[in-house]
């Protein structure tokens, strides 16, 4: 199995709009536990550590500086 990155969500909007709200009222720390947990739900679901690896470098080189454009 390989890391799918084309949109799948009906509704994109919406669930970023569920995300933003979970984090409503959380202190940052509180807000960095919950992402973490999120993290490890979905990586659970997924069940494949091999995709989830590479999401995980997907999402880290989005946020280095030589990927910006």
């Amino acid at each position: 199995m390989t890391l799918r990155t084309d949109p799948r969500l009906a509704d994109p909007d919406g669930l970023y709009t569920a995300l933003i709200a979970a984090h409503e009222g959380l202190t940052e720390a509180a807000s960095r536990r919950l992402d973490a947990k999120l993290v490890l739900l979905l990586a659970n679901h997924i069940g494949e550590q091999a995709v989830v690896e590479e999401a995980i470098a997907l999402a880290r080189r989005t946020l280095l500086p030589e990927a910006a454009p």
